[in-house]
């Protein structure tokens, strides 16, 4: 029985040893490019400051890493995370959504910041930087609700 738990714990360390050596793709495009949602739209300073703190890791085409991301299986989690995040909505690539699209987008933004289900507490737990006060969840909600009513008039 020794044996066997001794065999189970060199396997284990040397599965756990062999995967820091496999690294995903990092996020690490360019910001501020022609579809920019700041370089398309207007966003003032104090909301672009919050969407940068509180929002472009996941959803942009630029995360900054932190010094977990580069331990295994850690770096999948979050790579799928980040991917994941970016097919739902990405503010690099948000000029280039059709009007339809930047509407839902809109509308959605909206809805989870109100809700409070953005941003994810799994990343306000490491980030506590990214927690949303009530003055910034508003700002946020008027600036995307009025964004979307400049887009799609009644």
């Amino acid at each position: 029985m020794k044996n066997r738990f001794r065999l189970a714990a060199v396997v284990l360390a040397v599965l756990l040893i062999g995967i820091q050596f496999l690294h995903p793709e990092r996020n690490l495009g360019i910001t501020g490019g022609p579809n920019d949602i700041a370089v398309r739209f207007v966003v003032p300073d104090n909301v672009h400051a919050v969407l940068t703190k509180a929002c472009y890791d996941c959803h942009s085409n630029y995360t900054r890493y932190p010094w977990y991301a580069g331990v295994q299986p850690v770096a999948w989690w979050m790579s799928h995370h980040v991917h994941e995040a970016k097919r739902e909505l990405n503010f690099s690539e948000f000029g280039s959504y059709s009007v339809k699209r930047t509407a839902r987008k809109l509308d959605a933004i909206v809805d989870e910041v109100e809700r409070g289900d953005m941003p994810l507490i799994s990343y306000t737990w490491m980030h506590p930087e990214a927690r949303l006060t009530a003055a910034q969840r508003k700002l946020l909600t008027d600036w995307a609700q009025a964004l979307h009513d400049q887009i799609v008039p009644e």
